[in-house]
């Protein structure tokens, strides 16, 4: 690789604000904000949302059909049998 061209790759501090999640893994992204974890400084980031708190990966996503359009389509392309 070429010096001085590519991003510094670090671990970070990632919390999901809505469950409180905290992990670390490695980014690219910064902040002023630090932690110390296992005697190391390693910036925070805090994040909206998350795929703890996602409602697509936690089963909790509602289908908002005001038009009837979702069920056209499941009668439409429905199992067939």
């Amino acid at each position: 690789m070429k010096p001085d061209v590519h991003p510094d790759y670090h671990k970070v501090l990632f919390i999901d604000s809505a469950t409180g999640d905290e992990w670390v893994s490695r980014s690219t992204m910064t902040s002023s904000e630090t932690r110390e974890v296992d005697g190391e400084e390693i910036p925070v980031v805090k994040l909206e949302i998350s795929a703890k708190s996602h409602p697509f990966w936690t089963g909790t996503m509602r289908e908002l059909d005001a038009d009837g359009k979702i069920d056209r389509f499941r009668k439409r392309y429905g199992s067939k049998k």
